[in-house]
Order: C-alpha cells, then sequence, then structure tokens
C-alpha cells in the first residue's frame, strides 16, 4: 500500500482534519489525524494494520516477536489487528494518574514486543510504553505506526516502520498564527 493510498483512505474516511487543533504534544497545527474515524470501519483498519506488518516484515530482517503492546486508548485497535496479522499474543499499557502503567499482564524476560500505535507525533507514549517493556524485562524488537507526523524527529532505540510519513505543520502555543487569526481551538484527541 503507498503512501498516497494511505493518505486516501484517511480523507475518504474523514480521519483527517483541518482546522486547528491541539495536538496531545501542546502543539497547534492545521490538521488532525483522528485515527477513531478509520477505526470505526474494520475491514479498512484491518487492512491499514495487514499492510503495516507487510511493510514491517519487508524493511526488517528478522520480525520474530512473541507479543504486540500498545497504549491505550489509540493502540489498542491497532495493537489487536497487527497481532491478529502476526499471529501473536496481544496486550495494553493504559492511564493511571496520567501515566502509563502495564495493569492486566505481564511481561516474561527476553520476551520480544512490536509496539504498535496510531498516530506519532513526539512519540511520548511509544517512549513510555518502551520504557514499559524494558523495566518488565521486555526487548523491543521494532516499533509499528500508522502515521508518523514526527517528520523523523520521534526517534526510538528500535525500528520504526509507519504506512505514512507526513510532517502537518505545527506551532507553539505562544507563537500560533491560527490564535492569532481568532480560529477557534479544538482539542480532538484522547486525555
Amino acid at each position: 500500500m503507498t503512501q498516497e493510498e494511505v493518505l486516501e483512505i484517511f480523507k475518504k474516511t474523514n480521519a483527517l482534519l483541518e482546522g486547528h487543533f491541539e495536538l496531545r504534544s501542546g502543539l497547534h497545527s492545521n490538521q488532525f489525524f483522528q485515527c477513531a474515524l478509520v477505526l470505526q470501519h474494520p475491514r479498512i483498519s484491518g487492512k491499514l494494520c495487514e499492510a503495516l506488518v507487510e511493510k514491517m516484515k519487508a524493511e526488517l530482517e528478522d520480525l520474530n516477536v512473541d507479543t504486540v503492546i500498545a497504549p491505550a486508548m489509540g493502540g489498542i485497535t491497532i495493537g489487536h489487528d497487527v497481532a491478529r496479522a502476526l499471529g501473536v499474543r496481544f496486550i495494553f499499557v493504559e492511564k493511571e494518574d496520567n501515566a502509563l502503567k502495564l495493569r492486566r499482564f505481564k511481561i516474561e524476560k527476553g520476551e520480544r514486543f512490536v509496539i504498535a500505535e496510531d498516530v506519532v507525533t513526539r512519540g511520548g507514549r511509544v517512549q513510555e510504553t518502551v520504557d514499559i517493556v524494558k523495566e518488565n524485562g521486555g526487548e523491543v524488537a521494532a516499533i509499528g505506526i500508522l502515521v508518523n507526523r514526527s517528520g523523523g524527529k520521534a526517534a526510538f532505540d528500535a525500528p520504526l516502520v509507519s504506512l505514512l510519513d507526513i510532517e502537518p505543520v505545527t506551532y507553539d502555543p505562544s507563537n500560533c498564527p491560527l490564535c492569532e487569526a481568532g480560529l477557534e481551538l479544538v482539542h480532538p484527541g484522547s486525555k
């Protein structure tokens, strides 16, 4: 699946929003990927995840993993579909006291993981997940993302594979022309 095909899917499902948005990172942008709107179509999102797995297999020499892990909420259905395509177990981390925690599952020493996520801008939630896997004795073999909007700035200790690499314009809130123009600020992301 080409990047153009992936972008077209986001547009057709109205998952690529245009306006004035505050991202989870705190930055402002004129675009927002509301992956939940593409995820409401299981066959479409399943195909995206299968394409992500195929791309990971093509780009990585050894994708020998035991488990897929994802940060809740956005990554849960992505992680589930990636795990299904890989034929492995799936678990997730979830927010507790404003930080991600491993609550319902156990990680075995040496267990190898793919971290799956919907969208990355700065990569904070993915890094938290990497840290949780390592703190519990696991290893991160790869990171699979539907949309990497970091422009290459999100870097991790494991290979990152994404279906769509895009860098929409972002603004520091203290110097945002969208704010200066008086456009209503929308907070569409998860909390």
